[in-house]
């Protein structure tokens, strides 16, 4: 029996999407196994459960695999919604607002943070300003509807949704300003956004699983370099 209820995610530890799939687990109380993936050398098992895009996340219940991380939440959310704190608000509109603002701090913010590792000079300068203006609208256009007077997060007083994609995307914010040696969250220009994003650094989960500072800084190393001797060999 306790075979028919197994979970196991396939993961890689500087992957976000994997990272987001963690934490829904952790906030609905459950229990898996967490298998680290090398992804310059994937397991079989990587390649049976994802034949298609061949990467992380894999979420296995039952045998069964569920791939991306989007699908993976909303899975887990239809499956064990008698399970700890609802991810997403019961209201059907609330709903899709939620959904909206993490598409676009996906789309918009974190693509735009990714830019960052491409570019130099005044492209990476444009860049820069390109995040920050799009924060400034997840402040003005979303936060001031989401964010509940009185709130610890969007989804109340635990992490849902949003609060985990934002968490996954920009949790590590201080070690990418220090990386790249520009202030990108400013608490004067954007103090909900701000606020609100170091309290969900500030949860016991996302503290527990933080990977160290010099782990992510050689990370971010790692592939600034590939890309700048991707565009070099282009």
């Amino acid at each position: 029996m306790a075979d028919q209820n197994r979970v196991v995610l396939y993961g890689m530890w500087a992957s976000p999407y994997a990272k987001r799939v963690q934490l829904a687990l952790k906030i609905k109380g459950i229990p898996f196994q967490y298998v680290e993936e090398d992804l310059q050398n994937k397991s079989p098992d990587l390649l049976k459960f994802n034949p298609v895009y061949k990467k992380v996340p894999v979420l296995v219940h039952n045998g069964r695999p569920i791939c991306e991380s989007a699908l993976i939440l909303e899975y887990i959310e239809e499956v064990w919604n008698n399970n700890g704190p609802s991810l997403l608000p019961q209201d059907p509109y609330k709903r899709a607002q939620v959904r909206f603002w993490a598409d676009y701090v996906q789309k918009q913010v974190f693509e735009g943070f990714f830019l960052l590792m491409k570019t130099e000079g005044e492209a990476q300068e444009k860049a820069v300003e390109d995040v920050k203006e799009k924060l400034k609208v997840l402040e003005e256009q979303g936060l001031k509807n989401l964010l509940a007077e009185g709130s610890t997060f969007v989804n109340g007083d635990e992490l849902g949704y949003l609060d985990i994609v934002m968490l996954t995307l920009l949790g590590m914010y201080k070690v990418h300003e220090e990386f790249f040696g520009v202030k990108i969250v400013e608490e004067e220009k954007i103090p909900v956004v701000f606020s609100w994003l170091n309290r969900l650094i500030e949860h016991p989960f996302a503290k527990e699983s933080a990977p160290p500072k010099e782990k992510v800084l050689g990370f971010l190393h790692f592939l600034r370099q590939k890309f700048i001797h991707s565009q070099a060999a282009a």
